[in-house]
Formats: structure tokens, sequence, C-alpha cells
């Protein structure tokens, strides 16, 4: 009886084991294939200040006839850096908090964002809202994918990658802020007055 059950058991073990990381692949539904993606425009403030929010927008163009499977934008190295100090649990270090997302872009993958498919001729603008927290020059590259799985690859009309990268100078001097007593709202020193 013992004998049984521990045979039993091994059985049931076996079986669990070969069930992890089974099923179908991942890329399973992502078609193959290059599509042509261009850059429209893309914009980050070059000169940012400590904890003033800003805007980077990457707009991309479908400049090819076949729909884009899952348009997508990878910042990388982007909104945060390695630092090489042994000490730390975690070396990775923000240098922008996302504060927003690309609205409906979150994926699983690290520093990526989709969009879904675009149909020829369309655009999708992915925008991030950051805030800075290290000052510094600091070098942010963005590369356009037509998928998330590496089958489906994205191409420049001109047969280069569609990527770009801006440097960015964040200033160790956050803008300064009073309230104003009549309204409570937050006035900067960076921002019009009235």
């Amino acid at each position: 009886m013992r004998r049984r059950t521990i045979t039993g058991l091994f059985g049931v073990a076996a079986l669990a084991i070969a069930g992890c990381g089974g099923g179908d692949r991942q890329d399973k539904n992502e078609p193959s294939g290059t599509y042509k993606v261009d850059v429209v425009s893309a914009s980050f403030p070059a000169k940012q200040r400590l904890a003033k929010q800003e805007e980077m927008v990457v707009e991309v163009r479908n400049a090819g006839t076949k729909t884009v499977p899952n348009v997508a934008v990878t910042v990388d190295p982007g909104f945060t850096r390695r630092s090489e100090r042994q000490d730390l649990a975690d070396p990775t270090r923000p240098v922008w908090i996302v504060d927003t997302d690309p609205v409906g872009g979150i994926t699983a993958y690290t520093n990526t964002w989709a969009l879904g498919p675009l149909k020829p001729g369309r655009s999708a603008r992915f925008v991030w809202k950051v805030t800075a927290v290290q000052p510094g020059t600091h070098e942010v590259h963005y590369r356009v994918a037509a998928g998330l799985n590496g089958k489906a690859k994205a191409q420049a009309s001109s047969g280069d990658a569609p990527e770009g990268s801006f440097t960015v100078n964040v200033s160790g001097k956050p803008a300064q802020a009073t309230v104003d007593p009549n309204t409570g709202k937050v006035i900067r020193s960076d921002q019009p007055t009235g």
C-alpha cells in the first residue's frame, strides 16, 4: 500500500513538472515579416528641472501596406540607470518617475509599451508624463517595434531601424513654488502667472 502511494505521488509530481512552461509559445499568433514604420515626431525637453513633470512623445506612422500587428516602443536606456554600487539590493535607480504611461500601452515587458495593431497610413502616439528625480545629463533612447515577440520586425522607410534618442540635462535645482493665498493654487517660478 505504501509503495503504491509513493509511486502515485511521483506520478502527480511528474505531471505537475511537465505542465510547467508547457502549452503554446507566446509568439504563436504574431505574424512573421517586416513592417514599414516611420517616426513622425519625437519630443522630450532637452532642459529639465528636478520635480517638474514633462512629456515625452513618440508618434509613429504605418508607412507600409499591411497592418502592423502590435506597434510598440521600448525606451532603453531610458527612465532608469544601473548603479555601480555593490551594496544595493536593486542596482536600478530612477532618473525619471513615470507618472503616466501611454494610455492602454502597458505590457509585461520591461521598458516597453504597445498600442496594438496599426493600419496602413495610420499613426499611433505614445505619451509618457515623467518627473525627473536625478540631476545630470542623461541619454534616453527609444526604438519602435512591430510586435512584442520578435517575429514582426519594424523598419523605417529609409531602411534604417525606427529609433532615436534625446540628450537631456536635468538641473539640480527644482523650480521655486509658492501658493497663491487667494486661490490656493501652486505657482511655480517657471510657469506664467495669470
